[in-house]
């Protein structure tokens, strides 16, 4: 007898490649039966998935879900299962000095899988610019946090933007590397700056830093000391930490995202590993929306369904190290899985410079499934609820 039967929708899997019509069986929090035409009576509970897709839990590889810690976190709930995403990272919020609070009070009280990364600066983002000088890297002291928190920190974030970083170049990104090099973790770098203090050598001398496991994320940022030269042209540094093993993640952000950056690099034939938010409390309600919206923008950039899964379950969890457990749908493995809809409609997706895209399909979330346990989906960011612009 399972405890949940999820009955009548198509199970879409990109780590097996299985796309058709498949019931899911789950009992004591974990993945038992996936077939055709599971009987309900077999189940103490069934919920009509029917017209649906069943996929991998949701990864959201970007996030600021520090709610009461940081001015514009938000609740790791609402930017999780209430939004048909099961895991979430969040980028840097918490510093080597501040990440404590996170760990104490945010994590163990989310329903969502909650990971991190430790900011270098040693406030995180609780005071901005994080980055003002050299003091504010305290790496001894980052290097603490993170073996203190091993359960849930995956590594070091660095912000290439600030007045610090103007005056550090290159040698921040060494600090961070050097926490991320004595705790055998990754490095996840921000990159472009809005207020273009931080230049185009230190981008290109970052991913020349940059190793296996590291990920560079905002791939599409219009800002300056971004991906691109001054003709538009791709830095050749890229392909190289591509050939390392880094991983490319298109986060979007309120500030982060052009359409423009996107079809030049698209265009050169480069192309990200991962879709996430990097949501913010002001970025769930102008920009960003939530996960499920940011996978349809990128149905309109001409990614296929698949595709924008894939980029967000079995790739994310090959970027944080956790395909062994997440990011696909197999027996025997703890029940994370999201309930999705595909919606034909006329959207208006908007980038950071105010730029519009128009695309025909949206993607919204209709079911959370949380180590087994069904979870509610709330209204949405939007006056529709949870579909884009119309």
């Amino acid at each position: 007898m399972y405890d949940l039967l999820l009955k009548g929708g198509t199970l879409l899997d990109p780590a097996s490649g299985v796309q058709q019509a498949l019931d899911v069986g789950v009992g004591g929090g974990k993945v038992q039966a996936i077939a055709s035409n599971i009987a309900p009576s077999e189940a103490a509970r069934v919920i009509s998935v029917r017209g649906c897709y069943v996929t991998p839990g949701l990864i959201d590889l970007h996030t600021h879900v520090a709610a009461g810690i940081t001015q514009n976190g938000v609740d790791p709930d609402i930017a999780g299962v209430y939004s048909g995403v099961c895991t979430v990272v969040d980028a840097g919020s918490g510093g080597s000095h501040t990440f404590s609070g996170m760990a104490r009070y945010v994590i163990p009280q989310a329903k969502t899988r909650v990971l991190a990364m430790v900011h270098i600066g040693r406030t995180g983002l609780a005071h901005m610019p994080e980055l003002r000088t050299r003091e504010d890297i305290d790496v001894p002291a980052t290097i603490a946090a993170i073996q203190a928190h091993r359960s849930n920190v995956l590594g070091v974030k660095i912000r290439l933007v600030g007045p610090g970083v103007r005056d550090m170049g290159a040698e921040a990104v060494h600090l961070a590397k050097q926490a991320t090099t004595e705790t055998g973790t990754r490095l996840m770098v921000h990159i472009g700056d809005p207020d273009s203090l931080v230049s185009a050598d230190t981008t290109r001398q970052m991913l020349r830093l940059v190793q296996r496991g590291d990920i560079v994320t905002h791939f599409f940022t219009g800002n300056t000391a971004n991906l691109l030269d001054s003709n538009g042209r791709v830095y050749p540094e890229v392909r190289e930490a591509l050939d390392a093993g880094v991983t490319l993640d298109a986060a979007s952000g309120r500030m982060n995202f052009t359409f423009d950056a996107a079809r030049r690099i698209l265009d050169q034939g480069f192309r990200p590993h991962c879709i996430s938010t990097d949501i913010t409390i002001p970025g769930r309600h102008t920009l960003v929306g939530s996960l499920t919206e940011v996978m349809s923008r990128f149905l309109a950039l001409g990614f296929s369904l698949e595709d924008v899964v894939r980029m967000t379950t079995i790739n994310t969890a090959k970027a944080i190290g956790m395909e062994a457990s997440l990011g696909a749908l197999a027996l025997g493995r703890e029940a994370d899985i999201s309930v999705l809809k595909l919606v034909d409609g006329d959207f208006a997706f908007s980038d950071s410079n105010g730029a519009t895209l128009k695309g025909q399909k949206g993607i919204m979330p209709v079911l959370t499934v949380r180590a087994g346990l069904p979870m509610p989906i709330d209204f949405g960011p939007r006056p529709n609820g949870w579909l884009p612009a119309a």
